[in-house]
């Protein structure tokens, strides 16, 4: 029968072939598919061990809020080294108890209500708290720090009106 015989192409330009691609015979995996597994992987992997550090920065941020708190409280002191207001409040420690040195008023402030810098220390803050309560126009007794807390702890008093009736 006939055998097919393939005549020369003028042009020079390659015919396409019926049932095959363009390619070339000999082919490679694509850089996805040898590398695609292997990077989503890793990315999973940087993630979690983001989430991971975040979580042990908050613990030791938490760690290290509660132990100047205890430390203060226990023994009044030293108030140095302490912890950043940043640290604190990252540890979820975002209220400081004060008490005034004349009258023993106490009283919680939030710490996330202080107009300060988040990387200055605690111990800095107790030169600008004075006492509104025992205080005059020209002196205002200056107060201690007693301790760190998550939530507040002492509420403030209702005010009352010297003409209204208790």
């Amino acid at each position: 029968m006939g055998s097919r015989v393939s005549t020369p192409n003028p042009s020079g330009i390659a015919r396409a072939r019926k049932g095959r691609s363009n390619r070339p015979a000999m082919s490679t995996k694509s850089r996805q598919t040898i590398y695609g597994g292997a990077i989503m992987g890793a990315r999973i992997r940087a993630e979690s061990a983001r989430e991971a550090a975040k979580k042990a920065i908050r613990a030791a941020d938490r760690a290290e809020a509660e132990a100047w708190s205890i430390r203060m409280e226990g023994y009044g002191g030293p108030a140095q080294p302490s912890p950043t207001i940043a640290q604190s409040l990252n540890g979820g420690l975002g209220w400081m108890e004060i008490e005034c040195n004349r009258c023993k008023t106490r009283a919680s402030i939030p710490l996330d209500a202080i107009r300060r810098a988040r990387d200055t220390s605690i111990w800095k803050l107790e030169g600008s708290f004075r006492c509104r309560s025992c205080g005059t126009r020209r002196y205002k007794p200056p107060v201690h720090m007693i301790k760190l807390t998550a939530e507040r702890e002492i509420t403030p008093y209702a005010w009352v009106h010297p003409d209204e009736d208790r």
